[in-house]
């Protein structure tokens, strides 16, 4: 019996820490082959595409904070997966601070950063992947939102909800438009993780756990499942969902 996605080649961003790494191992381990991302950090992408062995196909360096880093970091996995790209994970994103009492440079230049990272590189990214899927047959977009995106964020990071609440959108949209050409786009909805994006002091992360019923923070991994399973094609007909992965810190 082959593994849940043999023959599948992926580009997961963001991978070269937290959920994009766990999510290329798993990928991997199901029988996918990958391609991981990766841009200060290419040291630990590096390391990873040597951890994973044969069914990485290689690491793509690209900053996402430059318009146009989404379609070059495409193009580039593209040629890496020889020409077929059946998966994106659109993980790699940022949670930068955008207090009200900011200068108004310092505003506006927090907004379009995260814009850009959140959400332009991700649409890029959509935009490059979608007649290249059409064409071949379909595949599976898996954007990584947050709950932030339904409801809301705390006072100082308001660009982080709105960019969220737009993937959101997106994937909907994706998934309602090219649905008949077989393209299936999902979004996940995470609380805190624990990763490095989430919080690092004991203080803070008693606090995030508080608000959590079942009292902990996400792993990466349980991320990296959702992602595998969805990428599988076990239950096409949720696409256009948004699936929360916060332990009932937000329902809906």
């Amino acid at each position: 019996m082959s593994l849940p996605l043999t023959g599948k080649r992926a580009l997961v961003t963001g991978s070269s820490h937290g959920v994009g790494l766990a999510a290329a191992h798993l990928f991997a381990a199901q029988g996918a082959e990958v391609v991981l991302h990766g841009n200060a950090n290419m040291a630990d992408a590096d390391k990873a595409v040597q951890d994973i062995g044969p069914a990485a196909l290689g690491a793509v360096q690209a900053d996402l904070s430059r318009p146009g880093g989404g379609r070059e970091l495409y193009d580039a996995a593209l040629h890496l997966a020889s020409g077929r790209l059946d998966i994106i994970v659109n993980n790699a994103g940022i949670h930068p601070a955008s207090p009200l009492d900011a200068s108004d440079a310092e505003w506006e230049a927090v907004w379009a950063l995260t814009l850009q990272v959140n959400l332009m590189a991700m649409a890029d990214i959509c935009r490059a992947a979608i007649p290249e899927m059409a064409a071949s047959g379909g595949g599976s977009i898996i954007n990584i939102a947050s709950r932030a995106g339904y409801r809301g964020e705390d006072r100082n990071h308001m660009a982080y909800a709105a960019s969220k609440g737009a993937v959101l959108a997106l994937t909907k949209t994706i998934a309602r438009q090219w649905g008949a050409n077989g393209i299936y786009a999902y979004a996940l909805a995470p609380g805190w993780i624990d990763t490095r994006m989430g919080p690092q002091h004991e203080a803070d992360r008693a606090r995030a756990k508080a608000e959590i019923p079942i009292g902990d923070l996400a792993q990466p991994e349980e991320i990296a499942a959702m992602c595998a399973f969805l990428a599988s094609g076990a239950c096409r007909s949720a696409t256009g969902s948004c699936i929360d992965i916060n332990g009932a810190s937000y329902v809906r």
